[in-house]
């Protein structure tokens, strides 16, 4: 790795892709070598970059490589979201399709069932409370509930993955689960999965639009230690091997 660093002049450790000027932003056009900044993978580690292609060798991995990208240019700036997920489970052949929802969503859950089953797919349902299982259970105390002195069954996602799990979905859709309750169901889900809706009972689940208003009304997310100004290099990191 040292190596390779000398070899591309770079002294950063660690990929930075999200400091890239617009106006270079290489691997676009397949320059990465040549054009990137210093903290581009393809000068910072291009040998991690050659052994993930490896892994397309796979047929299945390779297949989802291949749908998601017919997808992407089939439908860019055309089909919603939705749509793209029909589409997907559709080319990859899948026939039976897993939502994992928080309770909250079960309206758009019954809508998204229903528009799934109307085009031939086999839905498994499954809400983030079922078992109605008490916070309790997993060693909350009562003033660290949402509502103090009343039962408040955990949101259960491990439990959502197993049972999707169990009736054989290919493909689940996950429909407004809690930060960290998403990050259980991808762990256990043994299909693929993808999500639909990210919860932000805030911003009416448009999480970007904090990002987006982040110098005026959502300036509050920036941390004690927020800059004079954004910055356009990455920190210096360290690498992990």
């Amino acid at each position: 790795m040292d190596g390779d660093r000398k070899r591309h002049g770079t002294a950063y450790e660690q990929p930075g892709c999200a400091y890239c000027p617009p106006s270079v932003q290489a691997c676009r056009q397949g320059e990465g070598e040549t054009r990137g900044p210093g903290f581009c993978p393809s000068k910072v580690r291009p040998d991690i970059i050659k052994e993930a292609v490896g892994h397309y060798q796979d047929p299945t991995i390779l297949k989802v490589a291949q749908v998601s990208a017919r997808i992407e240019a089939e439908g860019y700036c055309k089909w919603t979201r939705v749509e793209e997920i029909v589409q997907f489970a559709r080319q990859m052949s899948f026939t039976k399709i897993g939502i994992a929802s928080c309770i909250s969503f079960l309206e758009q859950a019954r809508v998204l069932s229903a528009v799934l089953e109307s085009h031939g797919f086999e839905v498994v349902s499954v809400a983030c409370k079922h078992g109605g299982v008490p916070k309790e259970d997993i060693g909350l105390r009562d003033d660290e509930k949402i509502r103090p002195g009343r039962h408040e069954s955990m949101c259960n996602p491990v439990s959502q993955a197993h049972l999707l799990n169990k009736a054989g979905c290919q493909f689940n859709v996950v429909l407004g689960l809690c930060v960290g309750h998403d990050s259980l169901f991808f762990k256990y889900s043994d299909g693929l999965a993808t999500t639909l809706v990210a919860k932000d009972r805030v911003l009416a689940h448009n999480p970007i639009g904090a990002l987006n208003l982040v110098e005026s009304y959502y300036s509050r997310i920036w941390g004690p230690d927020r800059p004079a100004k954004t910055p356009n290099k990455p920190k210096a990191t360290k690498a992990s091997d």
